[in-house]
């Protein structure tokens, strides 16, 4: 009891001789320091409060397959959303209800998986299982399987927030004009650039190649899921300082922005004989593992409500649009530029409202993800001004995500950011300059105020004694 008591009198005179000197010197860590060193104050690296790092859902399923009861509840769960009568087994059949209730608990719900991992397709077929049983057969979005990225710490980016939705009427300062008596064509340049990378190269030849190549045995222009594997690669195998430089180059001219256009060869990769209505392309995406990760992943980074503060979510990190707008690309749910305007583009994935009848509005309000979405806009204007490039790559977080539902066994709180080394400098205060100015009288004044404090403290402590 007594070293309790000598313990709490050292602390207050520390905390007080602490006060003292971050009055002039900014705030302290010290309070912090000594709360996780006191006896019996809980550590921050482990115990209870500790958040758990992401598990991948290839090792959520082997973990749950070494439980034999987990493991035949998540058989019963993948015979349960086999074939077209998933909706009504899982609504009404009492062993798929009770699959889905032991799963709950179970690693597999809180699973997330790794942009570009090397079993990505097996991992999302994993989160799929329970999660396509939850929100299976209801018209609200879904979450998105990948690890939530990390806000975006770079200052630069708020300035963003003021940009209207409108189109670029000024040359973009990211890209300069060698000849500034000729129009400059980004687009071009990107190209260039591009051929100068022996990867971007190589793998821009193959899917150039593969979405232009014929296909006699279907009597079509081109194989368009074969041309869609090949930009799929092209997009995750070359680093994004030159294929976003091809999606997303800004023009002043419909020539670069024909150019633009062109980039994905749309002819095969985007249009089709017809154009289906945006509630069937989106039910088509939602059969398949990766088209629908993918498009919940994009509304995740690139929607935000129109009364939020930021014009993107995470803080306005327009890279993590940029990315999950650029991995929608060869899936069922392609975008592209609908023409080659330069000045008021549009961006839509290939479809149509028209014959919705009473779904006209939620055909609508799912094609404005696309259309009218102001973090997609302002993520392109970024882009073309070069600050994108100076914001975070896509952290991920390595803790759940407190929007993110949890199990009964799992924590809810709020993860904490990964770490992230950003140059800090002193602060002026009052507006004014830093001119460094000598602080020491103050720090005097402070400490002969608090002398009776400090005496007290030790009395008690040598009564303590």
């Amino acid at each position: 009891m007594k070293s309790v008591t000598v313990w709490m009198c050292v602390c207050v005179s520390l905390l007080l001789l602490d006060e003292a000197a971050s009055s002039w010197d900014g705030p302290s860590a010290l309070s912090v320091s000594l709360a996780s060193g006191a006896p019996g104050s809980p550590s921050t690296a482990s115990g209870p409060g500790a958040q758990p790092e992401w598990v991948d859902c290839i090792q959520a399923s082997d973990m749950c397959n070494q439980n034999p009861y987990c493991s035949s509840r998540y058989r019963v769960m993948r015979q349960c959303l086999v074939g077209k009568e998933k909706e009504a087994m899982l609504d009404n059949n009492r062993e798929c209800q009770a699959a889905l209730e032991v799963l709950l608990v179970s690693p597999l719900y809180d699973c997330r998986c790794k942009r570009g991992m090397k079993k990505e397709l097996q991992c999302l077929q994993n989160y799929w299982t329970i999660h396509m049983g939850l929100t299976e057969g209801g018209d609200m979005e879904d979450s998105s399987p990948y690890e939530p990225v990390a806000p975006n710490r770079h200052p630069d980016a708020f300035r963003l927030a003021s940009i209207s939705s409108g189109m670029l009427t000024v040359a973009p300062k990211g890209f300069h004009c060698p000849d500034a008596e000729r129009n400059c064509n980004p687009c071009l340049d990107a190209a260039k650039a591009c051929n100068l990378n022996g990867s971007c190269k190589r793998q821009r030849s193959t899917y150039i190649a593969t979405c232009s190549k014929e296909d006699p045995n279907k009597g079509e222009t081109c194989s368009k899921k074969r041309c869609h594997k090949a930009l799929r690669l092209f997009l995750d195998r070359v680093p994004t300082e030159f294929s976003h430089r091809l999606l997303f180059c800004p023009c002043q001219t419909e020539g670069c922005a024909e150019r633009r256009r062109q980039t994905i060869v749309p002819d095969c990769s985007y249009k089709d004989k017809e154009k289906p209505n945006c509630l069937e392309l989106r039910r088509v995406c939602r059969q398949d593992s990766l088209c629908r990760s993918r498009l919940a992943d994009y509304i995740v980074n690139c929607w935000t409500t129109p009364h939020t503060v930021s014009t993107c979510p995470n803080q306005d990190n327009h890279q993590a649009c940029l990315a999950s707008y650029a991995r929608l690309i060869g899936t069922e749910m392609t975008p592209n530029y609908v023409d080659s305007s330069f000045s008021n583009w549009t961006i839509s994935p290939w479809c149509t409202c028209k014959g919705s009848g009473n779904q006209e509005e939620e055909c609508l309000n799912f094609l404005r993800y696309f259309t009218d979405n102001t973090c997609l806009r302002n993520a392109i204007q970024a882009f073309g001004y070069g600050i994108d490039n100076q914001q975070n790559k896509n952290v991920s977080v390595p803790g759940p995500s407190a929007t993110s539902k949890t199990g009964p066994d799992w924590s809810t709180g709020i993860s904490e950011h990964p770490s992230v080394t950003i140059p800090k400098y002193p602060e002026p205060r009052d507006g004014g300059l830093d001119l460094g100015e000598d602080h020491s009288p103050c720090l005097c004044a402070n400490v002969w105020a608090l002398l009776p404090s400090l005496a007290l403290a030790l009395v008690l402590a040598q009564h303590a004694l």
